[in-house]
């Protein structure tokens, strides 16, 4: 375990930056947080969601787990999304993978960690229901990083079908849901031109992705 001191040493270091960069940070700060945005992402320590959008503490409301998963059981995730919508009034959820996602790689090689083996069977279930897909794929590497794409679709399928997001598009929110990839290898987000802004569009969306429709999988 690497020592707990030049954690506190760079926080107050960090506090004093903001401080000089801004006197009056922290005290809005503490006024209120108005962010508009969600970010659901993995918790994988290579993917700081504040830092790769470029955002300040305040601006973006973040939820993450191994593998950026959205279950209907999970209280936490929804929770978090609940309150986002309904009292944060963020207009806009981001679903954020990446590629070489331990989680998804775990999945999909069917490796025994213990307890988070429960868990990935949702990534396992999204492998079989698109199994012959990614068998078409010339390399396992293909194979992984088109799972990792298709995760990250398939979670956005399931924000939409949350009675929150629902209930937000049958009142009339300007609600939307997107679905973002990150790839470690040059720092970049890639927008999978997976978008949910309706009740409507999610049902068309939801349709591609039962087909099989190539064009809405691959990122650009």
């Amino acid at each position: 375990m690497p020592p707990l001191s030049p954690l506190l040493r760079s926080n107050r270091q960090w506090a004093e930056r903001m401080t000089i960069e801004d006197p009056h940070f922290f005290e809005k700060l503490v006024g209120q947080q108005s962010p508009d945005f969600l970010w659901i992402g993995c918790a994988d320590s290579r993917v700081p969601a504040n830092e790769i959008v470029g955002l300040l503490p305040g601006e973006l409301f973040v939820h993450r787990n191994v593998a950026n998963v959205v279950v209907h059981t999970d209280l936490n995730c929804l929770s978090v999304l609940q309150y986002a919508v309904d009292a944060l009034q963020v207009e806009h959820v981001i679903v954020c993978g990446h590629y070489g996602c331990g989680g998804v790689q775990a999945a999909w090689k069917n490796t025994r960690l213990g307890l988070i083996d429960n868990w990935l069977r949702h990534v396992q279930d999204v492998m079989k229901k698109h199994r012959s897909r990614l068998d078409k794929l010339p390399t396992e590497e293909a194979r992984l990083r088109a799972l990792c794409e298709l995760n990250v679709i398939e979670q956005v399928l399931n924000v939409g079908q949350t009675t929150i997001a629902q209930n937000a598009w049958d009142t009339g929110k300007p609600l939307q849901v997107h679905g973002w990839i990150y790839d470690l290898h040059d720092g970049l987000l890639r927008d999978l031109k997976v978008t949910l802004r309706n009740a409507s569009e999610f049902e068309v969306v939801y349709q591609r992705v039962a087909d099989g429709d190539d064009s809405i999988f691959t990122a650009s």
